[in-house]
């Protein structure tokens, strides 16, 4: 089976074929960074971190462009009302960005180009759309883009024109169009002289949509493989996109890739819960693999519904898998991270490659390796090493793939030594076989003791039909 994405444009299902055999170009959408990155935020860059996983785990060379919008009306007056200079300001996000990434195991992206360092390709992207017909001059600095000139305008989101919602209003009367765009916009009064450019049209500086078109085919060329980003810029920002760069004689992107967003109890998030949940201030009390268990272990395409329930699922299961993983580790010596590497889809237990090749179907995937751990402590049980060696290599490969790899580096770093936690995976393992035995025998109050034992050692112990099962509270 190869791979096949869920393709927004076309609304179904395709085989993957990449342009050019072996290599993958994608352009994602990145951060506008006008203020601290919060797991709404994160959610993309999470989901595309795994679809560039396994495209590198099924031997393609891929190269992954994720843009920064470092310039635009927010960034403008955020930092205006803060008394600071708006390119200070954009930085300062933009770090914070990056310390998210890698905070939470995302892999960086081959390119990470600014906006505003690209302004040479946005004028000369601006002059073939004009010579070509699709665009006009209005004001001294504006030009928009005229949305009749191109008949499959909406060819995107499928929608009519008359149907459509009207990006911005008032403030524009040399517009012909009301669904006109703007490709470049003149200053308005009272913003910096240094955050403006002069250009044949006049002064000014980039619409949203132009700047994506524009470093897409720097990096990339005129027509890639995939475009990705959040299902809320499918219109206009996707769909103005498309527009502007087939008007200037492009292919652009062959495939589109959408995430869901995050909801908090059912709703989207909004602007106001945005600083209570950004990245920095969750991680303060949530260790940051979990974190990313919780939001990256969801089909790209659902919601995640977020929720302390969700951490305390996602910790349990975290709990689970690394375990089995130490265990093994501690019994018969780690893996390398050479030879899980190397390790290509076929390698693999065939339902995880099956899950993974169906657009990424991270549920089915999670399944197969859950299967992978319990044969793998029926292999420790027994003391079958080789087993345990091949399930431990099996287990952290597939998990690598979710970017989730417990003996990584990254997820090594801070937390126990593999000598620590056997040790305390020996230690709680014993203490629940003697109260299984004293709950065998009737002995209640011994049961109950031993349990308040590990309670107080911040053990949360839950039964069930198959067994007790733990983890460490907070985790």
């Amino acid at each position: 089976m190869s791979l096949k994405i869920y393709d927004s444009a076309s609304h179904s299902l395709r085989e993957f074929q990449p342009l050019h055999p072996g290599k993958v170009g994608i352009y994602l959408c990145g951060a506008t960074v006008q203020g601290s990155p919060h797991i709404g935020h994160i959610r993309s860059a999470l989901a595309f971190d795994v679809l560039v996983r396994w495209l590198k785990r099924s031997g393609y060379e891929v190269t992954m462009v994720r843009n920064v919008t470092d310039i635009d009306d927010k960034i403008l007056a955020k930092s205006r009302e803060a008394d600071a200079p708006w390119w200070a300001w954009a930085y300062r996000f933009e770090n914070e960005f990056a310390s998210a990434y890698r905070t939470l195991g995302i892999l960086p992206p081959t390119y990470e180009p600014r906006a505003t360092g690209h302004i040479p390709q946005m004028v000369e992207l601006i002059s073939q759309i004009v010579k070509a017909g699709h665009a006009y001059v209005g004001n001294p600095g504006n030009v928009y883009f005229d949305v009749t000139s191109l008949p499959d305008y909406g060819s995107l989101t499928h929608q009519a024109l008359e149907n459509m919602s009207v990006e911005e209003t008032g403030g524009e009367p040399d517009k012909r169009n009301p669904h006109d765009f703007a490709l470049w916009k003149a200053p308005k009064a009272g913003e910096p002289a240094d955050s403006s450019w002069e250009t044949p049209w006049g002064r000014g500086r980039p619409g949203w949509h132009l700047e994506c078109s524009a470093m897409s085919g720097r990096y990339l060329g005129d027509t890639f493989d995939i475009h990705g980003g959040g299902i809320d810029l499918r219109f206009p920002h996707h769909e103005n996109e498309l527009a502007q760069s087939r008007a200037a004689g492009r292919g652009f992107a062959r495939y589109w890739m959408h995430n869901a967003w995050v909801t908090i109890e059912g709703e989207k998030m909004s602007k106001s819960l945005g600083n209570s949940l950004t990245v920095e201030n969750i991680v303060k009390d949530v260790d940051p693999v979990v974190l990313r268990f919780a939001l990256g272990t969801v089909h790209y395409r659902s919601t995640v519904a977020y929720s302390p329930a969700t951490l305390a699922e996602a910790g349990a299961v975290w709990e689970r898998l690394s375990g089995f993983l130490v265990r093994a580790a501690s019994a018969v010596g780690e893996v390398s991270l050479d030879e899980i590497a190397s390790l290509t889809p076929a390698e693999l237990p065939a339902a995880f490659t099956a899950a993974m090749d169906d657009d990424l179907g991270v549920s089915a995937a999670l399944a197969a390796i859950h299967e992978a751990v319990t044969e793998g402590n029926n292999a420790l049980a027994a003391s079958d090493n080789e087993a345990v060696y091949r399930l431990q290599r099996d287990v952290r490969t597939m998990l690598d793939v979710l970017g989730l790899d417990p003996l990584s580096p990254q997820w090594k770093r801070g937390a126990s030594s593999t000598g620590e936690r056997a040790a305390l995976e020996t230690l709680v393992e014993a203490t629940l076989a003697l109260r299984a035995q004293a709950r065998a025998e009737k002995d209640w109050a011994r049961a109950d003791a031993l349990r308040d034992t590990l309670t107080g050692a911040g053990i949360a112990v839950e039964d069930s039909p198959t067994g007790a099962t733990w983890h460490v509270e907070g985790r």
